[in-house]
């Protein structure tokens, strides 16, 4: 049950759903006191359709000049949202996968203070997941493991569930302007909140597929998110291991790297020096290549042990109150 006395407000990115996006917008709980449909240029113009079918006095639609995709649709809503004194934020994807009446489920964890965001995770659902295609299923296991990497959150599965709810406190520590627009939103997003040390929760939902087309090919993202998560990950480990705080973890990170790549250029150069004279090399310089290669992992792998045992606990939302009441 949604408390009458927290100002909640809806974001849904329209964009090529003007089939689904009415019936939506009907399930919404009376409890919710806002609406933003963000039309993204859409070609369907859908924000006027919702105009011209829906009554509903809480939606405010807003209109893109140009398609800046989902997450400039998302950001746009947050924004309003945000102007609007909401204190919780849910995004709801328009084409009719996500069942408002689950938002509640959403929402309780963020009301007990028990974490600042939270996520759908179709993968709870096994039956579900058997109407989920294929080649999305093995996409969204493979995109979730490197997000784990790239953002901190060991825990988290299925970041590319756009199914999600912010609390305002943690919603203020975000740089906007720095989030990806494109579908790598909700992955940039879960960046960002480790960087500001958000508690992070996977609310499991059920897989829903009807007759929509999704505009997520996984084909096309999987390695420009590689990349992005890389890039990701290597801010996050220069944020949270050099800038902020150096540990002894930090000193494994960099021998363990500085072993790995030894290891591997000795190895190589060796191996290519037998082939060219064919000669094979001696059992002394093959342990020598081996040896800092197995050091340089055991050091990573104590790293990446750490890093999974240090995701944040203390909710934002408790954690920056505390600390505005200090004398």
């Amino acid at each position: 049950m949604i408390h009458a006395d927290c100002k909640v407000g809806i974001v849904i990115p329209c964009y090529r759903v003007r089939n689904t996006v009415v019936p939506l917008i009907q399930k919404v709980d009376s409890n919710i006191s806002h609406i933003f449909c963000v039309d993204d240029k859409c070609p369907e113009m859908s924000g006027q359709w919702i105009l011209e079918n829906v009554s509903d006095p809480r939606i405010k639609v807003l209109f893109h000049d140009r398609n800046l995709g989902v997450g400039g649709a998302t950001m746009t809503g947050f924004q309003a949202a945000l102007n609007h004194g909401c204190q919780i934020i849910v995004k709801l994807d328009g084409d009719g996968q996500m069942d408002p009446k689950e938002i509640p489920r959403l929402l309780a964890p963020i009301l007990a203070k028990r974490a600042d965001f939270t996520k759908g995770n179709r993968f709870y659902d096994l039956d579900g997941l058997r109407t989920m295609p294929k080649i999305r299923l093995i996409g969204n296991a493979l995109l979730s493991f490197m997000s784990k990497f790239s953002t901190g959150y060991w825990h988290i599965f299925d970041p590319t569930n756009g199914f999600i709810a912010l609390h305002v406190t943690a919603a203020r520590q975000i740089p906007w302007n720095k989030i990806s627009q494109d579908y790598f939103f909700e992955s940039d997003l879960l960046f960002r909140l480790n960087i500001a040390a958000a508690v992070v929760e996977d609310i499991p939902m059920k897989a829903r597929y009807g007759d929509e087309i999704s505009s997520l090919k996984i084909r096309s993202i999987v390695f420009p998110f590689l990349y992005k998560h890389s890039k990701n990950f290597l801010k996050r480990v220069f944020y949270n291991y050099f800038l902020r705080n150096f540990c002894i973890v930090s000193i494994e990170l960099i021998i363990g790297t500085l072993l790995l790549l030894a290891g591997i250029w000795w190895g190589s150069s060796e191996w290519l020096i037998s082939l060219s004279t064919g000669i094979p090399r001696t059992s002394g310089t093959v342990l020598l290549a081996v040896l800092p290669i197995l050091l340089g992992v055991q050091l990573i792998l104590t790293f990446l042990n750490y890093d999974m045992n240090t995701i944040p606990k203390l909710p934002l939302q408790i954690r920056l109150a505390e600390w505005d009441n200090l004398p």
